[in-house]
């Protein structure tokens, strides 16, 4: 299942956001759970976009303390309503597809 989530940050919490953002990455490397495959892009307006790509039923993510931080206060950090709606996305096509640092 491909799960795509797209919301706005408000500018004073940008940079917080990401942070715990990075934590989750952080936490992911650390214990690399098989079936995940996902990437956080921060555009220029304060908006985040998730990609998640899981194999299975369960999502690993929902396994880490980290994300569960991040979740915490996540409509608080968002502008009104502009608050995260994950949606199921469809992969229509990829070349070449891999994020830089």
């Amino acid at each position: 299942m491909t799960l795509v989530v797209r919301y706005q940050i408000k500018p004073e919490h940008a940079d917080e956001n990401q942070r715990l953002v990075e934590a989750v990455f952080e936490q992911l490397a650390a214990t690399n759970p098989d079936g995940l495959h996902y990437a956080t892009i921060r555009l220029a307006d304060g908006t985040f976009l998730h990609v998640a790509d899981v194999e299975g039923d369960a999502n690993p993510l929902n396994e880490l303390a980290e994300f569960a931080e991040f979740l915490d206060g996540i409509n608080e950090r968002c502008e009104p309503g502009h608050t995260p709606n994950p949606q199921p996305a469809t992969v229509v096509g990829s070349y070449r597809f891999t994020l830089g640092t």
